[in-house]
């Protein structure tokens, strides 16, 4: 079950007892998300997976919430404009979901507590005791700040450095999440560095499109203040995403014109600095340059019902879907005309063999990131900072309408697009060889 903003929202917006903040702009675009007096803005929940929250009846999670709700009053306070816990009860849970923000706050906890900060309803950011031995086989001497419930040895699971401060005085923290792509400073000390953050609640699924910030806390008393977050534009999770490593790739368009592509150039145009392929028209535009492993990154927006795909290792003539090592579908998800596709159909899948997961492409009209990385057989696709496919092409047997891909073994060929009639635009493209 994939969850969304409305999923999370149609949680919690039955519990009318507890209405959003208030929020002012502030000058520097963040906005408070504790208001210094009261639990505005937020209600209780314990550890809790948000996929039964959503799959039970409208009565039974109102019930679970005011349960919850009841269990954080008793727990939490608010003194001296810090928002406190005693180390009991349910945690405290953001009214609102979040996509791609800037998250800051501040804590402050005693010996032997053990707390963190979920991200998108899920756990977690590790903050706990660092001095407690009994719990150095579970990573506690590597300090706070990782994302210790990733698998054992992926990324961002351990902190890169030990910035915990002595007991008594406050921590701060910057969280940067755009996707699943998480970056953590801990007073100041870069302690996770644009790691995948996993979902913990379903392993074989990406980390949730939206959901809430969570405070977590369990034995001893923990403070926290200046809790303030700044939702990005698309524009701006789009540039964070491209300036890592950024000086690793090279461009493959001048934004200007079509030098270095070949194939249909007379059905496609330069506009304001995008590849446009003209509506009513398609084919194949393909680089001059053939590629064997590689990186591509580019930005790609879609018209209503917009239709188009990459094609990956093509040769210069025949059907990239099928002479190409593959056909990475560019596709419009939410277009009535798409409801009933092949699975192996829809954005981001190698064309008729393997299928991305859905839910992750920006609004209609808006322009998405997407990073594709082909290493032999392998064909990683991810879109606005989660992956959305793994595939190795090489098992690939059951084939959409038995329709064979006498391509896919492909060892190398052309990086480019294979146009289906609809307006769709490309831009900032370039490709780090392997």
């Amino acid at each position: 079950m994939k969850l969304t903003r409305l999923v999370f929202a149609a949680a919690i917006a039955a519990f009318v007892t507890l209405p959003p903040v208030t929020q002012a702009e502030s000058p520097d675009a963040f906005q408070p998300l504790f208001n210094g007096e009261n639990l505005e803005g937020w209600h209780g929940r314990p550890h809790f997976s948000p996929i039964k929250l959503a799959e039970m009846s409208e009565e039974e999670r109102n019930a679970k919430l005011a349960e919850w709700q009841a269990d954080a009053e008793k727990h939490w306070s608010v003194e001296n404009g810090e928002l406190v816990n005693d180390g009991h009860g349910a945690y405290l849970v953001t009214n609102q979901d979040y996509r791609d923000y800037e998250l800051h706050l501040e804590y402050k906890t005693v010996p032997r507590a053990d707390s963190g900060i979920y991200l998108k309803a899920t756990p977690q950011v590790q903050i706990w005791d660092s001095t407690e031995t009994a719990k150095f086989k579970l990573g506690a001497d590597k300090g706070s700040g990782g994302l210790w419930n990733n698998s054992a040895g992926a990324a961002g699971k351990d902190p890169l450095v030990h910035a915990d401060k002595p007991f008594g005085e406050w921590n701060s923290v910057r969280v940067l999440q755009v996707g699943a792509r998480t970056t953590v400073w801990l007073n100041d000390q870069l302690v996770v560095d644009h790691a995948i953050m996993e979902n913990f609640w379903d392993r074989q699924s990406p980390l949730f499109v939206s959901g809430p910030i969570e405070l977590q806390t369990h034995g001893g008393e923990i403070r926290w203040r200046n809790l303030k977050i700044k939702e990005l534009s698309t524009q701006e999770a789009n540039n964070t995403l491209a300036a890592k490593h950024a000086n690793q790739f090279e461009s493959i368009f001048n934004g200007s014109d079509l030098t270095g592509w070949v194939g249909a150039t007379n059905n496609y145009e330069v506009v304001d600095g995008a590849i446009v392929c003209k509506k009513g028209t398609g084919g194949n535009l393909l680089t001059e340059k053939e590629y064997a492993n590689f990186v591509a990154r580019l930005e790609f927006r879609l018209p209503p019902g917009g239709n188009n795909g990459l094609a990956i290792r093509a040769p210069l003539k025949g059907n990239p879907a099928y002479e190409a090592m593959c056909e990475l579908q560019v596709l419009d998800n939410t277009a009535t005309k798409y409801a009933n596709l092949d699975k192996r159909q829809y954005h981001g899948s190698a064309y008729g063999m393997a299928a991305a997961t859905r839910g992750f492409l920006r609004p209609v009209g808006e322009w998405n990131f997407q990073e594709v990385t082909v290493d032999g057989s392998t064909i990683t696709v991810e879109l606005n900072g989660t992956v959305i496919l793994k595939t190795d092409l090489s098992k690939i047997t059951d084939y959409m309408a038995d329709s064979a891909h006498p391509g896919k073994d492909r060892p190398k060929g052309h990086f480019g697009f294979a146009g289906h009639g609809d307006a769709v635009q490309f831009r900032g493209l370039s490709i780090r060889e392997l």
